[in-house]
């Protein structure tokens, strides 16, 4: 073997750890007050975006609501003036639109 592969043989072969540093600042492994502001931020940001999100998505389902209700409305008006229309001896019948003048 070479040099090379000795040496790295016997630094993988090495199993000692690293003793801790004798200053220890707490400031170098959390992430401080800026951390805690900023993650606050996105947090209430995210809230924020849910919520008004809730808000469309129940604005688009009430509006389909009153669509599909006047629908129903408009096609129960029309059956009900068909069926006037058909007890009269008339063929078939139309919703009463704007007056001409």
């Amino acid at each position: 073997m070479t040099h090379i592969g000795l040496s790295l043989l016997a630094l993988l072969a090495d199993d000692s750890t690293p003793s801790p540093s004798p200053t220890f600042n707490p400031d170098t492994v959390t992430p401080g007050t800026i951390g805690f502001v900023i993650t606050l931020f996105v947090a209430v940001g995210a809230v924020l975006l849910i919520i008004d999100m809730v808000r469309r998505i129940r604005r688009v389902n009430l509006k389909q609501q009153v669509k599909e209700k006047l629908d129903a409305e408009e096609a129960a008006a029309a059956a009900a003036l068909k069926r006037k229309g058909n007890r009269n001896g008339k063929s078939g019948g139309s919703l009463p639109g704007p007056k001409k003048n």
